[in-house]
């Protein structure tokens, strides 16, 4: 898919050597936030560069982690975009080019001095022995058929937020559809999180292919209880309620005797979220859903999730999604009106396994947490780096460690839709076993 990114690529020698004044390039180019900005005005270099038409055809659709989002377009000598697809969905694009139009600039660009042979031949970089040619033919030399030129089309770029969204639902969608899953389940808290998940579920393959299970415990606040069950509601999804609070004293009455003596803590608590994966496993192994985990990429970073509990399942939709942006994403998906509660976007997160806890209890606010989390993981900076850009040192030197220290929560999480330049798993691979750590 990079033949045209950089400059001295196949298209270079067509358009020189070739004299080429149409460029297709037909690739499979992965998407990542941005994507389409970035190709559109690397295009219109290389266009200008070469002074020729540029058809960039694109691959659209989900394999695994990565999402193709299409957004062909079709781009002239001067750099103009004259056409871009639709993305995130097949399209057809048609566009009528007049080839005078990159005769002329050429021949008042002062770096085509000289004249394009009529039959050059063009070969790739290394050619081997056998190594074909291919043939110039000259289209303006034959008489002109052709229509009336058709209208151009360019279709509007996307907000940040939709081309997210619509990232998230096509590559869950694909997954779901072409592994051949009949549906999806997943545990809705009433939180944030798994409220998105599930829209974005609902949306991809349809509320009546999606089950919402609520999994209540002593813990789990009224309203909470509620507003799951109001969110369901709205969508169209299957909702069900498997209480969990006998289950986890079940739990402990079996592990009294080796806890004795002891201050209940955190395996008591992540006892509920396994709770929660078995029962979610069981619908799945029983009717043949796809679960889907429902946490985001900052909690994946920092480890705060519970292995073979709220991590349990087979796709993880937010995998490569910041908490920062959940927000954001569940507020442009209310643009039309309120779907998502309001109260779950207001409330302060919490993953409710003790009495009045709070994300906050572990973890920096998000919208620090994401910005180290930025710089560090997707950018690549270091500890002394992300000191300069406003955040304590103290802070970022704990989120570091945090990060690196849950490589090994990661390395058995499900795969998910890849989102940003730098997803976990297939981006940025570190060993588990590592006495290294940035900064001494």
């Amino acid at each position: 898919c990079e033949d045209i990114w950089m400059p001295g690529g196949p298209a270079e020698w067509a358009a020189v050597n070739g004299g080429a004044e149409v460029v297709v390039n037909l690739s499979a180019s992965p998407y990542h936030r941005g994507k389409g900005r970035e190709r559109e005005e690397l295009f219109a270099a290389r266009c200008r560069d070469h002074r020729c038409f540029l058809a960039f055809c694109n691959a659209v659709g989900g394999q695994d982690e990565l999402v193709f989002d299409g957004h062909s377009l079709v781009i002239g000598p001067d750099g103009t975009t004259l056409a871009r697809g639709r993305p995130f969905e097949e399209d057809m694009l048609v566009a009528d080019l007049d080839p005078t139009a990159a005769r002329e600039q050429r021949e008042s660009d002062p770096r085509w001095d000289r004249s394009i042979p009529g039959a050059a031949t063009v070969r790739d970089h290394a050619p081997g022995p056998d190594a074909g040619r291919v043939s110039v033919v000259r289209l303006h030399q034959a008489p002109s058929r052709r229509p009336p030129p058709a209208p151009r089309e360019a279709t509007d770029a996307l907000s940040p937020e939709a081309e997210i969204y619509r990232a998230l639902t096509l590559g869950t969608a694909d997954y779901i559809r072409k592994n051949g899953f009949p549906g999806a389940v997943l545990g809705l808290s009433g939180g944030i999180d798994s409220a998105l998940a599930l829209t974005i579920a609902a949306d991809a393959i349809g509320p009546g292919a999606v089950t919402a299970v609520s999994m209540p415990s002593r813990y789990t606040a009224g309203m909470n209880r509620d507003d799951a069950a109001i969110l369901a509601r709205r969508l169209g999804t299957r909702f069900l309620e498997l209480p969990i609070e006998e289950l986890a004293v079940s739990y402990g009455d079996a592990l009294a005797e080796p806890f004795a003596g002891t201050e209940p803590g955190v395996a008591e608590e992540n006892l509920q979220a396994r709770i929660r994966g078995n029962l979610l496993m069981a619908l799945s192994n029983k009717f043949g859903w796809l679960v889907l985990t429902t946490g985001n990429k900052s909690e994946m970073s920092v480890g705060y999730a519970t292995l073979y509990g709220d991590m349990a399942g087979g796709f993880a939709v937010l995998k490569d999604v910041l908490k920062t942006w959940v927000y954001r994403l569940a507020v442009w998906r209310n643009r039309d009106g309120e779907v998502i509660p309001r109260r779950i976007i207001d409330k302060p997160p919490t993953a409710e396994l003790r009495d009045n806890q709070r994300d906050s209890d572990s973890l920096p606010p998000y919208d620090v947490l994401d910005g180290i989390l930025e710089a560090y993981v997707e950018q690549d900076r270091s500890p002394a780096e992300i000191g300069t850009l406003g955040f304590a040192r103290e802070t970022v030197d704990r989120v570091v460690q945090l990060v690196d220290r849950a490589e090994y929560k990661r390395r058995q999480a499900p795969p998910g839709v890849r989102i940003s330049t730098r997803a976990f798993g297939k981006d940025r691979r570190l060993p588990i076993t590592n006495r290294y750590a940035p900064g001494g």
